[in-house]
Formats: structure tokens, C-alpha cells, sequence
């Protein structure tokens, strides 16, 4: 069966059942609403903001038009990054951002997406939907007058693109690189200069020499903007962000003012996006690699003292806040624990499967 249908039909028990009801109770269990949403992506980037079209879509298509979700990319009714901030303020009922965009008001938003050596796309739904995840940043979020639900993943990013080869640590000194939030603040512990830059300023920064280095998302979105041309080296895994998850996030007094059947909807939806994205990304990936190793993308893997240097900065990074946010510290903590147990189990399964696989692919066997 196909989601959208699935949804269509199966997301919204109450409307299933609404045709033996009388007309008042139909009219009062599913009222037509017109909301707003403001994504923190332009539509460029069509397959973020992709999730977001499927995301209304789907609500639209579950409640027969009911309840309807008008979608505007960054910058025409809010600023990206202020995307959570108005609707938290309530001049907006709902937004499609990604947290760690927050996390200069509180280091706590970013556990909502990606931190540095945090969970893969699998773990991190898994913690979100099984592990608690969902109740302890929306915990946190009530407190910006905001409930939020998983939309969206990237999956592992890659670790971007360099004007020159990265040898070792020392080769990080002074290289000014494109990165911000907590990702920028461990890079700067191994003397990179972070650089908070818009995505359509990266590729002239980096042709002028401004910057010596970007992170962006990963090869189908690399690919639009040619940082090949300017920056030779592409260089992975993004350890930053692993597994870095979008949210809907919602008004908490809107939210509130939802139908349950309504509000069950919002979240099949957002579950229904969350998924497709990611598949979405795996779909088209492999094709704008090649695509980018063809024009002459240098792919490098990071070195391990690099990774090595990398995550003990990291961990002095949380150290330092855990020891001053107590609400970090709880999302931290319940993350970590699971990560460890997370690990385990793909050491047995997921990583001997796929470390077969690929041996045979290296050996022209597939």
C-alpha cells in the first residue's frame, strides 16, 4: 500500500468513522483551518524543502483539504534561521527548520538535530521514537512555547570542501572554514577559524580565497552549487552531523487549539516525511557523486588523527556546557547512553553485512 494513501485513509481514524456521526459532530471534529508554515530552506534545495511540501501535502490529503498548511520557503514571511523564533513568538503557527539553528540561544536546540559524533540517521530515529528522544526535547521546547516532531534527515553529510589537501591536524591551523554552531566551536579547538556564511555567499568565498574551506550537506546538493570548481578537495564523513534531523515545529498554544484527530495527523505526516526524505537522499546521492568525481572532486577521507583530535574537542566542548546547562546534560546523557547501545548491536548486524558487501563491490563482484 502506498503511504500517501495509508495516510490518506488510515491517518485519521476519526474521519474514517465521521460518517455515521451527525453533521454537528463532523463539523466539530474536523474544522476547516488555514495555517502557515515558514521553512528555514529556499526551494532550491528541493528535496529539505521537499519534506516540507510532502509534510502539507499529506495533512491536506488525510483531512480532504479540512485542515490546510500554506508552505513559504526562508526569507519571504520569516528569515531562515528566525523560523522557530516567530513561531515561538506566535506570529507563525508552525515552521520546518532544523533546531541546532537555535543553539545560540541555548546549546540545548542542537540536540534536536546534530551534534558532533551524535547518532546516525537509524539511531536517531530510533532514540526519537523509542528511546524518549521526542519527550525530552519537547520538554525543553515548552519552554520556547514550542512542540516539535521529527521531518526530515540528510543522513550522514559529508565533511566538505577544501582548497587544499588536509594532511594532519597541524594542517588545520588558521584554515578558515564555513561551519557554525557547535560543530564550528570544536573545529576551533583544533585552531580552525569558524565562519558563519549563507549558502549563496559559500561559492564566491571560496573563489576569492576568503574562506579556505565549506560544509554544505552532501553530493545531490553539492553538486547545484559546484564548489568543485573552487575546492578541489571533498573530504568525509561530516562527523559533526551524522545523522542531523529536521523538525515541524508548532506554536504550543496552536497546538492546543488542534482537533486530537488533527493533531494525530500532524504527526503521521511529519513520521511520513521523516522517512521519505532520507529515502529520497539515498535515491539520488550515489548519481551526484559520480557526477562530482567526474568533474574532478578530489574525495579524501579525513585522517584519523584528524578524527581522533576531533572527537576528544568534542567532548571537552560538552563537558563545558553539561558542567553549566542542566538541560543539555539530560538530552546529552539519555543520547550518549544510547548511542553506546546503539553501537553494539550495528557492530553485529548493519556494519558486518555492509563491510562484506562492500568487499565484494571492491572486488567487482556486484
Amino acid at each position: 500500500m502506498k503511504r500517501r494513501s495509508f495516510i490518506a485513509t488510515a491517518g485519521l481514524g476519526a474521519a474514517a468513522a465521521a460518517t455515521t456521526l451527525a453533521a454537528p459532530a463532523i463539523a466539530q471534529s474536523a474544522p476547516d483551518i488555514k495555517w502557515r508554515l515558514t521553512s528555514s530552506f529556499p526551494k532550491s534545495l528541493d528535496t529539505i524543502f521537499g519534506a516540507a511540501e510532502t509534510f502539507t501535502k499529506y495533512v491536506a490529503d488525510a483531512t480532504d483539504n479540512k485542515f490546510q498548511i500554506q508552505l513559504f520557503p526562508a526569507g519571504e514571511i520569516a528569515a531562515g534561521l528566525e523560523a522557530a523564533n516567530e513561531v515561538g513568538k506566535g506570529s507563525i503557527e508552525m515552521c520546518h527548520t532544523a533546531t541546532y539553528y537555535y543553539w545560540g540561544k541555548d546549546p540545548t536546540f542542537a540536540l534536536g538535530t546534530a551534534v558532533p559524533f551524535g547518532l546516525n540517521c537509524r539511531m536517531q530515529n530510533a532514540w526519537m521514537y523509542h528511546g524518549g528522544g521526542i519527550e525530552l526535547m519537547n520538554d525543553f521546547l515548552a519552554g520556547h512555547n514550542l512542540i516539535g516532531f521529527p521531518c526530515g534527515n540528510t543522513g550522514a553529510q559529508m565533511g566538505g570542501w577544501f582548497r587544499k589537501e588536509i594532511k594532519s591536524v597541524a594542517d588545520l591551523k588558521g584554515l578558515k572554514m564555513r561551519i557554525a554552531g557547535l560543530a564550528g566551536e570544536v573545529m576551533s579547538k583544533l585552531g580552525v577559524v569558524p565562519q558563519q556564511i549563507a549558502g549563496g555567499d559559500i561559492y564566491p568565498s571560496l573563489e576569492k580565497g576568503t574562506i579556505d574551506a565549506a560544509e554544505w550537506v552532501g553530493p545531490y546538493d553539492d553538486e547545484k552549487l559546484g564548489f568543485n570548481k573552487v575546492a578541489p578537495f571533498y573530504y568525509y564523513p561530516g562527523w559533526w552531523e551524522g545523522g542531523p534531523m529536521l523538525h515541524v515545529i508548532v506554536n504550543t498554544a496552536k497546538w492546543a487549539e488542534l482537533p486530537k484527530s488533527y493533531q494525530s495527523i500532524v504527526m503521521s505526516a511529519a513520521e511520513a516525511a521523516n522517512c521519505d526524505m532520507m529515502a529520497k537522499y539515498d535515491a539520488v546521492n550515489p548519481a551526484a557523486l559520480k557526477k562530482l568525481a567526474a568533474g574532478g572532486a578530489k574525495l579524501r577521507p579525513f585522517p584519523q588523527d584528524v578524527m581522533e583530535a576531533a572527537f576528544m574537542a568534542a567532548n571537552e566542548t560538552y563537558d563545558d556546557v553539561m558542567a553549566k546547562n542542566a538541560a543539555f546534560k539530560k538530552i546529552y546523557e539519555s543520547m550518549v547512553a544510547f548511542r553506546a547501545d546503539q553501537y553494539l548491536w550495528f557492530q553485529v548486524s548493519e556494519h558486518t553485512y555492509d563491510t562484506f558487501m562492500m568487499g565484494l563491490q571492491r572486488k567487482k563482484m556486484l
